[in-house]
């Protein structure tokens, strides 16, 4: 059975913590500084990727109270699977680069790390004051590890967003934010990953908070700064993928190769903060 949340109170959602321990604490920092409760505070899975201190990622959010998703690396390492699964063309550069921080992670990560992700749901439903349900998923309900992003053509998000029976959609996976309606007054939500930039040219990660009212829902998407130049310093030491630790400071991935050619095309420009009532 997929566990129901009623959305009664603001909650703060994220993605893709990604072993960043220091954007980690930034951003359940930032839900204490706004007040919000730790059982409303929500991560879209992926504790644990790029970044060089995974164990010390999954003990964090273990003892944090949010609830958490499973992602496809939390899928993959409790497996103890041979690679992250995250949907990577083999022998692209994004593979290549994955093949790295995978290992460092395998090798951190505990049993004790492994049970809990295991026991991770693949999915959540909120449940809005007028009724309406958002579900909760990593990427898309057809598959853990799906790419979606903004540009992904509505009869796509449509077909997702029908599969989980319910009127919209929170997912994370992709990387880079976004809030669009679809027909019907859909709505699907990628809440932002912290672990790493959006590709926009800053060191900013990126969170959303969402607010509900008697008849609707206020979605924010919103930046955030942290302390990216410690996390980057931490994976120089771990000796990880030099890409990935100067993507932190630069705002810009090593590699693209999973890019539509609309997100490919905004590589490098800076993105605003969004308000969208739904």
């Amino acid at each position: 059975m997929i566990p129901l949340i009623r959305l009664d109170a603001p909650m703060l959602v994220f993605g893709g913590p990604y072993s960043n321990l220091q954007a980690t604490e930034a951003v359940l920092a930032e839900a204490a500084r706004r007040g919000i409760a730790q059982d409303r505070i929500l991560c879209t899975g992926d504790v644990v990727a790029y970044g060089a201190d995974a164990a010390a990622c999954c003990d964090r959010m273990m003892g944090s109270g949010a609830l958490v998703l499973m992602g496809n690396c939390e899928e993959n390492l409790a497996a103890e699977a041979p690679d992250c699964g995250c949907g990577f063309e083999e022998d692209t550069a994004c593979d290549l680069l994955s093949r790295a921080w995978y290992a460092h992670a395998n090798r951190q990560v505990s049993p004790r790390h492994r049970a809990w992700m295991s026991g991770l749901p693949r999915s959540l439903h909120l449940e809005l004051p007028d009724r309406r349900r958002l579900a909760v998923l990593h990427g898309g309900a057809s598959e853990i590890s799906r790419f979606l992003f903004a540009s992904t053509p509505e009869p796509v998000l449509l077909e997702e967003l029908a599969e989980t029976g319910c009127h919209g959609v929170i997912a994370g996976h992709c990387g880079i934010p976004f809030a669009r309606r679809l027909e019907d007054a859909g709505l699907w939500l990628n809440a932002g990953a912290v672990g790493m930039p959006a590709n926009d040219g800053t060191p900013r990660v990126w969170f959303s908070v969402l607010t509900p009212a008697r008849h609707g829902l206020t979605v924010e998407i919103l930046p955030l700064a942290y302390d990216h130049a410690a996390a980057a310093a931490a994976m120089r030491a771990a000796a990880l993928p030099e890409g990935y630790a100067a993507a932190l400071e630069s705002g810009l991935w090593p590699s693209c190769d999973v890019l539509p050619s609309v997100e490919l095309a905004r590589r490098g420009r800076a993105l605003e903060a969004v308000r969208l009532e739904w």
